[in-house]
């Protein structure tokens, strides 16, 4: 049977309970990201190569949308390179919940060497297409830009190192011997991998 007495010393220890309960501080939220933007005039700038702190983040056109480019707040070096241009580098200071849009203008390399009449014509098919290609450690674009019917990559006569990075993947590295005037083809295909990419 309840009497009055046990309700009053239940409620005594209800109260006493909410009283000296331990108080949860919310969960701390992470800061505010900013988004980096690019505008570029030429289909050269468009399929230029951008590096986010060391690491390759894609090709100029396809950072939009789901691939749109989200940074902490702070400074952030960003590099944009083209084979043939010069490279950009730069640090920008990224604001939460800004847009920071950068214009890609590239500047034409004169000391760049290109391949002689003579040159081998290579065509890559690489998966994935936006993979960074490099040839002796030179950037020279993204898988995209060298496969298909009407893409192709020329090379001068001899040996060269090519090298396929993105992040995610195994990075593959291979040796080509390019044969004056002849032209081949490749298929690679990028094994996934939990390490991130190494910085180029």
């Amino acid at each position: 049977m309840v009497t009055n007495t046990s309700m009053r010393l239940l409620g005594i220890a209800m109260f006493a309970l909410f009283l000296f309960a331990p108080v949860h501080a919310p969960a701390q939220q992470s800061p505010a990201m900013g988004e980096v933007r690019f505008t570029a005039d030429d289909q050269y700038e468009r399929d230029s190569g951008v590096w986010i702190d060391g690491k390759y983040a894609g090709y100029v056109k396809e950072l939009k949308g789901n691939r749109k480019v989200m940074l902490p707040p702070g400074e952030h070096e960003i590099s944009i390179r083209q084979a043939g241009y010069k490279d950009i580098t730069q640090k920008f200071v990224i604001m939460p919940d800004q847009i920071q849009t950068i214009a890609v203008v590239l500047e034409e390399n004169p000391k760049e060497i290109y391949p002689g009449a003579n040159a081998a014509e290579l065509r890559l098919d690489i998966q994935p297409k936006r993979a960074a290609v490099f040839v002796d450690n030179g950037y020279m674009g993204h898988g995209g830009d060298f496969g298909g019917r009407f893409h192709s990559m020329l090379v001068s006569p001899g040996k060269h190192r090519l090298k396929i990075t993105l992040d995610g993947y195994k990075t593959y590295e291979t040796e080509i011997d390019a044969v004056a005037s002849n032209k081949s083809q490749m298929k690679i295909v990028l094994e996934k991998s939990g390490d991130p990419a190494p910085a180029q």
